[in-house]
């Protein structure tokens, strides 16, 4: 049975396209993806993310728990500031990449991809030989996500706090719309600035409808799940499922910079032999030369038609006016410049790698 948010009246009210996604009936579409994308990057957009999972890790072992657990370095957190990481497996694959947020003292929450909510939540608990309080609130919470230039305006008229103090990957406890205690953090996926709040679903529709209305007067647009992968896909941020799993190297993957080789941690030393080493493959972003879309798991050729990789996401760029795309290539064809073939429907389509994020701003 899937479930819906509480944002969903308004979804149906607005005529989205719904479709399935991770266990939930998700917008995908309202309007037009090239519109929703555009109101994203030029003045605001707002999305419903309440899918996504949300565990506690709470107690005097919390840190040295999620130093074990986490590739980054959570003890660099302070209160109140956010950090990307993954979550490594005992093959020095990726169980799922998150976000860590230091609530407090010994008290942090972690935010996972909806389609994982089940299958990280049993691997954390299997690794818990620390006796941290581990709680699933992802039904507890509901998470909106505007996005684009014009959201602190929109924002810092419902708040009684200074939204535009708050700095990148950092976060406040704010009154928003007269709904106490909202977490208001200055994180997103679009690579187009703005803000993540999480609240209880009780007072969820009150909080859309009051940024939905006030949002008008700046352009504010309703965006589905369609823009938001276009929008990531411009900045070159891996999607789980498609650019990482359970099987992907985190440093081919190009996470290195999220991969801290100063403590302790699941599949360390397979992942640091692997650095020694050197990596095989790596993931790059390309453009195609020749017209057409690549798509997951199209083959990438050398001038041989040999095999050299496959592509993980791909899609029409509606910034660039251009067909993008991220995939995995041996390690000799990932330089910038480079040009492979990528095989669409039987025909080999010239492709380029580029320096990513795609998108510049």
């Amino acid at each position: 049975m899937t479930k819906h948010t509480c944002f969903f009246s308004f979804h149906e009210k607005l005529g989205a396209k719904i479709s399935p996604f991770a266990g939930f009936e998700m917008p995908i579409v309202y309007n037009s993806i090239k519109e929703e994308h555009q109101s994203v990057r030029n003045k605001a957009g707002l999305f419903d993310v309440s899918h996504m999972g949300e565990f506690l890790v709470e107690g005097e072992n919390a840190l040295n728990f999620l130093q074990k657990v986490v590739s980054n370095d959570v003890a660099k957190l302070g209160i109140g500031q956010v950090q990307y990481a993954y979550l490594p497996n005992e093959k020095g694959g990726i169980v799922d990449d998150l976000l860590v947020y230091c609530l407090a003292k010994n008290r942090y929450m972690l935010v996972v991809n909806a389609a994982n909510i089940e299958k990280d939540f049993e691997w954390l608990s299997q690794q818990n030989s620390d006796s941290v309080q581990l709680t699933d609130i992802s039904d507890q919470t509901a998470l909106l996500a505007l996005q684009g230039p014009k959201a602190v305006d929109i924002l810092s008229k419902l708040c009684e706090e200074d939204v535009k103090a708050i700095t990148y990957y950092h976060f406040t406890h704010a009154t928003v719309a007269g709904i106490e205690n909202v977490l208001v953090s200055a994180t997103g996926y679009t690579g187009a600035g703005g803000f993540e709040l999480y609240v209880s679903p009780v007072h969820g529709p009150k909080l859309w409808e009051a940024i939905w209305e006030t949002g008008k007067a700046e352009g504010l647009a309703a965006a589905g799940l369609a823009a938001r992968d276009t929008l990531r896909l411009e900045m070159g941020y891996c999607l789980y499922g498609n650019d990482i799993d359970d099987t992907t190297s985190p440093l081919e993957a190009g996470l290195g910079w999220i991969t801290k080789f100063n403590k302790d941690f699941i599949a360390k030393d397979l992942l640091l032999q692997q650095k020694t080493d050197g990596l095989k493959r790596k993931l790059v972003g390309f453009e195609l030369l020749d017209r057409g879309i690549p798509r997951k798991d199209y083959r990438i050729l050398d001038e041989k038609e040999e095999v050299i990789g496959r592509v993980t996401s791909g899609t029409q760029s509606p910034s660039l006016g251009k067909a993008i795309g991220l995939g995995y290539v041996e390690k000799k064809f990932a330089k910038v410049g480079t040009e492979f073939f990528i095989e669409v429907r039987k025909k080999r389509l010239r492709a380029k790698v580029v320096k990513l994020p795609f998108w510049k701003g």
